[in-house]
């Protein structure tokens, strides 16, 4: 038997961080298995779909790793509606569902028989299908549902506790459940994993694949993955948008790299390590069924870590969009003209070491590109106090004095004109920091000094210098 697995996300928004860990496990188990991965888009809500954001789905999953010719697919739910019905048709057929025409208010004032929800009114009413009945599946009245899942064992549903669950609205589309299960066996799934939040919706999928007379998948749930405060990443108030990390500049490896540690580890006690030990090592019957933290904090702990890991051309390749405004990242605050590629592979080496995302490049540069530096005011208020302006005089006429234009002549340069006013060199360059660069942190200050130039320098000195007057 080959292993057929499936990822099936609906194209109704950006891609969910916790979608994303989904399909890199089933993916992975595929490889595995030697089996086969199939992207199927579960595309039935017409009025929410987008056609934008199955191209996102395409994309982020390919940033992801997981390439367009490493998959079967996409296919699309809505194409194999016929399927679906035909399914319905035979379940009535067999009498193993029937038409009900309850309205909902019908249903709220019947509640609390032996059935939770809807009590089965309809049951043998024989009632024949017509505009506005839904069709129910008949739920056994005895025994259990067990789910043999690799992750959680083997949970039991009474049979007696799943109400006669609606498979057909009334106007004969098919539902989630059934649609889902149908595709399932048209495309020959063999392993259903899968995020924990449907294991509720699986003993009600199992009965439908054992009516349909075929053999259900083996089932995996995967823990849900929760914010700090351990409630389920939510859409509205958690930031949970794949598209939004990749913007912010986080690498693909390290996101891959945390998203499978969502609920697994690897051998040993590490966390960081290369994709090709997650792939050798992940086992779905070793990952932890208990909710798992989305920390967005130790991801960025993770992506500094891979960022700095980088060789530096590969990371002065990776910083260019944010660099030149490229694809979907927004402009840096300097005109294109101004971009000097040779000044940013001089301070890539130093940059490297100081950001956790590739975002945070334009702000540690932007001083080597603009005309004159952004000022943080809050920054030049608690800076520039009294004696800055005799310090940046000092400076400036030491600075002009120099024969050669480099960090370590700066930097002595300047220690020497803070020891005359009692000033370690951390006091001394602060007003020059802040000068030159427009903030009071930022990368190594002489090496900048260095690259910036002594006539920019100079210029940015004066100006401060003027602005103290």
């Amino acid at each position: 038997m080959t292993v057929r697995v499936r990822f099936a996300p609906s194209p109704t928004g950006m891609f969910h961080v916790g979608g994303a860990r989904s399909a890199l496990q089933n993916w992975i188990f595929a490889k595995q298995q030697g089996g086969v991965f199939v992207l199927r888009i579960e595309d039935t809500d017409a009025a929410r779909n987008k056609p934008e954001w199955t191209e996102g789905i395409l994309t982020a999953l390919e940033w992801i790793g997981i390439s367009r010719d490493s998959y079967e697919g996409p296919y699309f739910q809505s194409t194999n509606a016929g399927e679906h019905r035909a399914a319905a048709a035979r379940l009535y057929e067999s009498g193993r569902a029937y038409y009900c025409d309850c309205t909902r208010e019908d249903v709220q004032a019947r509640t609390g028989s032996k059935f939770q929800g809807y009590d089965g009114y309809h049951r043998d009413l024989g009632l024949a299908p017509g505009e506005g009945r839904a069709l129910r599946f008949r739920t056994p009245d005895e025994g259990a549902t067990v789910v043999v899942d690799l992750i959680r064992g083997e949970p039991t549903f009474e049979n007696k506790l799943i109400e006669d669950f609606v498979i057909a609205r009334g106007d004969g589309s098919p539902v989630f459940l059934l649609a889902n299960v149908v595709d399932d066996m048209t495309m020959g799934i063999t392993h259903v994993i899968r995020a924990e939040e449907h294991l509720p919706n699986t003993p009600k999928q199992q009965l439908l694949w054992e009516a349909l007379g075929v053999k259900p998948p083996v089932w995996a749930h995967v823990p849900v993955v929760v914010n700090e405060k351990r409630q389920k990443l939510s859409k509205r108030r958690d930031k949970v948008a794949l598209e939004a990390y990749r913007e912010e500049g986080y690498l693909a490896s390290a996101m891959r790299n945390y998203l499978m540690l969502l609920g697994w580890a690897p051998s040993g006690d590490r966390e960081i390590v290369p994709w090709s030990v997650i792939e050798d090592e992940f086992r779905l019957d070793e990952v932890n069924p208990s909710p798992a933290f989305f920390d967005e904090k130790k991801l960025r702990a993770f992506n500094g870590e891979y960022i700095r890991a980088l060789p530096v051309d590969e990371f002065i390749e990776a910083c260019q969009p944010w660099l030149t405004g490229t694809g979907t990242i927004a402009p840096p605050p300097w005109q294109p003209e101004e971009y000097d590629a040779a000044a940013f592979a001089a301070v890539a080496p130093l940059a490297q070491t100081r950001i956790a995302v590739l975002s945070e490049i334009v702000p540690n540069v932007d001083f080597l590109f603009l005309a004159s530096p952004l000022i943080d005011e809050a920054a030049w208020a608690k800076t520039m106090k009294d004696g800055s302006a005799d310090l940046l005089d000092a400076a400036v006429a030491a600075f002009e004095a120099l024969e050669s234009w480099d960090a370590d002549s700066l930097k002595s340069t300047l220690e020497a004109v803070g020891a005359e006013r009692g000033l370690k060199l951390g006091k001394t360059q602060a007003p020059v920091r802040v000068a030159v660069t427009g903030r009071t942190v930022g990368l190594p200050l002489f090496e900048s000094l260095e690259v910036l130039g002594r006539e920019r320098t100079l210029t940015r000195m004066r100006a401060a210098r003027l602005r103290l007057v």
